[in-house]
């Protein structure tokens, strides 16, 4: 087994390097998703368009919801939104990763392809679609007139759940490959964690005694944060920034994971 040296700043100059080839693998997935659908690619726009007014009208006019906490005057339905659109890049990218390599079995095959930027096509499309609920979220906060300058930071902000999200899409597509179960084991484990995760209701509604549990849980100091942002509350930067360098540190563990053991997958495959 070889080792791979820990050096962050190589990891992105070689993803920068392989990015056309990278920018084209995530271009095929996107247009593959929606090929043959009557509206084609514009369900990217009209899919969370439609969850939003599920959304607006469930929790607005139905159930009346308020947020358990202050939310600056938002909607409910608004600020759950923003907690999805964080979580939702993190389940859809990790949620496909034990299929990202033994989906490509003759790029795995091929001596000089880097097997390595697979993981990254379903974060890629993930981002594309991130990307929509999120001017769909401007939007929405515009029409309410609860549009702040502080959402600028927004995309900054999920910077921490990027490096968590790849990190442990290195680990687990690694192990897809070798363990099939995973396709089948990661989604139900997603989907617990959604709901161990603020994206429903703020930390603060949490009993005390279980709080230290969500305090330490990088996804919910991201979502919190990003939920601050578009209220234009205070950010939590130091807890903002132990999550980015605790995921960071996973994002490097889950490359050399990876690394260290595609020599197997051509075997396994």
């Amino acid at each position: 087994m070889s080792t791979v040296v820990l050096n962050p700043l190589r990891i992105v100059s070689d993803i920068w390097r392989h990015r056309y080839l990278l920018g084209q693998l995530i271009k095929r997935d996107v247009l593959l998703r929606y090929r043959g659908a009557m509206f084609g690619v514009l369900w990217i726009f009209l899919s969370p368009l439609l969850m939003l007014a599920i959304f607006a009208y469930i929790f607005g006019q139905v159930f009346q919801t308020h947020w358990p906490q202050q939310g600056n005057g938002l909607p409910f339905w608004l600020l759950l939104y923003s907690g999805l659109i964080t979580f939702n890049i993190f389940a859809e990218t990790v949620s496909r990763a034990p299929a990202s390599v033994r989906s490509y079995p003759s790029f795995v095959k091929k001596i000089v392809f880097p097997v390595h930027i697979l993981p990254l096509v379903p974060l890629g499309a993930a981002l594309v679609h991130g990307a929509f609920n999120f001017l769909l979220l401007v939007a929405a906060l515009a029409w309410v007139g609860g549009l702040h300058g502080q959402i600028v930071l927004f995309p900054f902000l999920l910077l921490p759940v990027l490096l968590l999200t790849l990190g442990l899409s290195w680990f687990v597509a690694a192990l897809g490959v070798f363990i099939k179960d995973m396709t089948q084991i990661i989604p139900v484990f997603v989907q617990m964690l959604m709901f161990l995760s603020p994206v429903f209701y703020p930390i603060s509604a949490v009993p005390a005694v279980l709080r230290p549990i969500y305090m330490y849980n990088p996804l919910g100091i991201v979502i919190e944060a990003s939920r601050a942002a578009i209220t234009g509350q205070s950010i939590d930067w130091s807890g903002w920034s132990l999550a980015l360098g605790f995921c960071l540190s996973l994002g490097l563990l889950g490359y050399i994971f990876f690394q260290n053991s595609r020599e197997g997958f051509a075997d396994a495959l």
